[in-house]
């Protein structure tokens, strides 16, 4: 549904703030970013505005010395840094501690993940 309501899609965008609309309060209203591979600047103005980032590795200690840093659930580039995009728009972090949750079957037999 919403590829139907947009005329272009950007790829390889990494947005580095939020536009927060001056006349509505914590309204967001858009957003700046650059392109990895190019190094252009992209503004981007909106009427609404998802943030769909994934989790982010290493923000938790390991649960033992001999795990080290670096053995992730997720891909160990991932930084959070979507986290604080919206700390900065004064957005409530929530349920921090539930990042992933797996799907189990019952009497199933293979990976957890």
């Amino acid at each position: 549904a919403a590829t139907k309501q947009v005329d272009k899609v950007y790829n390889r965008i990494m947005v580095t703030h939020l536009l927060m609309d001056d006349a509505q309060e914590n309204r967001v209203a858009g957003a700046v970013g650059f392109n990895v591979r190019t190094g252009n600047y992209h503004v981007f103005k909106s009427k609404s505005t998802i943030v769909g980032a994934g989790g982010a590795s290493n923000i938790f200690k390991p649960r033992s010395v001999g795990e080290g840093m670096g053995r992730v659930w997720y891909a160990p580039w991932s930084s959070g840094s979507a986290y604080g995009l919206l700390i900065e728009a004064g957005a409530k972090m929530t349920q921090m501690e539930n990042r992933i949750v797996l799907a189990r079957f019952k009497d199933g037999y293979g990976r957890v993940g």
